[in-house]
């Protein structure tokens, strides 16, 4: 995690653009109706792009939202203006937009972490919450846009540990 965080603003928004560009292109992207992301925070690989490739391309984008310990759900975005700050400084959709989306619905989460192995082993930051969520997206594909210092050999995985299918680097 500190690595992430020695990352220059130019240096971050550079990676964000090419493996956002590298997704785009993917038959993963252009297959989705459905896609969840997350609402970055500074250190993460930043994906104001993808979001607006998805309002762009009439997709429904879905973020997480938090609904008690441990457990989230998706909630749709419908554009820029229905994000606001939430806890922990980062953007979550107002009230007055949220229309929440069944897991089994969507087609593709891109998922956030401090680490992933080259078998789609994921360390998340301790919560769980993707955990106990990617389960019940079954028809899901789960990506993983990640510093290519962030892929290790192996990790230390529990059996509840969600894994996930790809993994792109920059």
């Amino acid at each position: 995690m500190l690595k992430r965080a020695t990352l220059s603003p130019d240096e971050r928004n550079r990676k964000s653009h090419e493996l956002i560009k590298n997704f785009l292109a993917t038959e993963i992207f252009r297959a989705s109706k459905i896609i969840m992301a997350y609402a970055s925070t500074l250190e993460e690989i930043q994906l104001d792009e993808l979001f607006a490739a998805c309002f762009a391309e009439e997709k429904i984008l879905t973020i997480p939202f938090i609904v008690g310990k441990g457990e989230m759900c998706a909630v749709q975005v419908p554009n820029f203006d229905a994000l606001e700050i939430g806890a922990f400084n980062i953007r979550t959709v107002k009230p007055a937009s949220r229309k929440f989306i069944a897991p089994e619905k969507i087609d593709c989460v891109i998922v956030p972490g401090v680490a992933f192995d080259k078998s789609g082993g994921r360390l998340g930051l301790g919560g769980g919450f993707y955990d106990r969520f990617l389960p019940h997206v079954v028809n899901a594909k789960k990506i993983a846009l990640a510093y290519d210092f962030q892929l290790v050999e192996s990790l230390p995985l529990e059996s509840h540990d969600a894994k996930v299918d790809l993994i792109l680097t920059a």
